[in-house]
């Protein structure tokens, strides 16, 4: 795209009048009629929450517009958000405003494997070895029992994981465009318990090894959920002109990231992936328990002669578009908006979304913190 063309941009403001305008504006724009009193009632929730008292209602914006390029995403998006954050809505809409008018931002989903991780247990190691032996060569009635739990989880393998008297069953699964915590949890009890029939090896469902709500190198490497890579070239013109960021200390301040956070002893390398997930995963009827584990990523920089190229690899992203608070009107809304409330693909779309919505807000608040205006655009936006 030439980046000269003129991009529909967000009409600002704080009042009921510009709240009004957005609304209007955005059914302009994507002719999407947005309905602002939609609300669950009471005998809707079960399976959602117990002890129902009312609703907390949280502050909701509007960023973009989004332009991506992905196997299932594709065209100009804009993506709804909730935060208390003051800045973020109109740093992650600066993000996407500066990657729209360099090309926009190209996405790649990598594989979707959704895991449980019981632990079975030996009192010696041939035990624990011949079991092993077992475990492959029956994986096929393995597959069948554990699938019959699901009509749209797919067991993809068991892999194995011996240590000491122990040996870890990680079940990945397929999990279609549910985000599948629930899916996984049945299937593995159900397949963990006809292997204990047919061994007589005691288990526990949890080992603790899928990292389920925690950060770890294991998901960091291996993914849970939805693994995404996004990347973006901008012009150096355009980082000066949107992004109002020096080059010199973009490059600068990327040689600092790695070194600093692996002395933090952080997984991965990235300013603040989970911003942009909170606020992503409370619009659309995530479980937000999740940010924990699925904040974890690697977020760089490439300078060339006269762009600069931004990549994030999001590696566990567990999300889904079907099941849980997706259920809820207003979140099966914003799913709509996205495009991602039906299809065999909108899991995949919706992660492939939310991967360059963090790569936006990444891009933005890097230039901000490399040009010294940080500290500024929270004096005037977010106090």
């Amino acid at each position: 795209m030439s980046e000269k063309r003129k991009i529909s941009t967000i009409p600002k403001g704080y009042s009921a009048k510009d709240t009004d305008e957005r609304l209007e504006w955005l059914k302009e724009t994507t002719g999407f009629d947005y309905n602002t009193n939609l609300e669950n009632q009471p005998d809707e929730l079960k399976g959602i929450i117990e002890n129902h008292i009312g609703y907390m209602k949280v502050p909701m914006a509007i960023a973009g517009p989004l332009k991506i390029e992905g196997k299932y995403a594709n065209g100009d998006i804009y993506v709804p958000i909730c935060t208390l954050e003051g800045t973020l809505a109109l740093s992650m809409t600066r993000g996407m405003i500066a990657t729209h008018r360099s090309g926009g931002i190209r996405v790649s989903h990598i594989k979707q494997e959704l895991s449980r991780a019981p632990v079975f247990i030996f009192d010696n190691l041939k035990k624990s070895a011949d079991f092993m032996l077992w475990i492959d060569a029956n994986f096929n009635k393995i597959k069948e029992v554990a699938e019959s739990t699901t009509n749209y989880g797919k067991l993809l393998r068991v892999d194995q994981y011996p240590i000491q008297n122990f040996v870890v069953l990680d079940f990945i699964l397929d999990t279609g465009n549910a985000a599948g915590q629930n899916m996984v949890t049945l299937a593995a009890k159900n397949a963990c318990d006809y292997i204990k029939e047919k061994t007589g090896a005691d288990f526990f469902l949890e080992s603790g090894f899928n990292s389920d709500k925690k950060a770890s190198a294991r998901n960091m490497i291996m993914g849970r959920g939805h693994s995404v890579i996004a990347e973006t070239t901008i012009s150096h013109s355009v980082i000066r002109s949107v992004l109002d960021a020096d080059i010199e200390n973009l490059k600068k301040f990327q040689e600092i990231g790695p070194t600093t956070t692996r002395l933090a002893g952080t997984e991965g390398c990235h300013l603040h992936i989970s911003n942009a997930l909170t606020a992503i995963y409370l619009a659309t009827g995530q479980d937000t328990a999740c940010v924990a584990e699925n904040s974890i990523g690697h977020y760089q920089i490439e300078p060339l002669e006269d762009e600069v190229k931004f990549r994030l690899t999001l590696p566990s992203l567990t999300v889904g578009t079907v099941g849980g608070g997706t259920r809820l009107s207003p979140q099966q809304q914003n799913l709509k908006l996205l495009g991602c409330d039906e299809g065999d693909d909108a899991s995949k779309k919706f992660a492939e979304i939310i991967c360059a919505s963090a790569l936006a807000l990444e891009i933005s608040l890097f230039s901000a913190l490399a040009s010294h205006t940080f500290t500024k655009a929270h004096m005037k936006y977010g106090r």
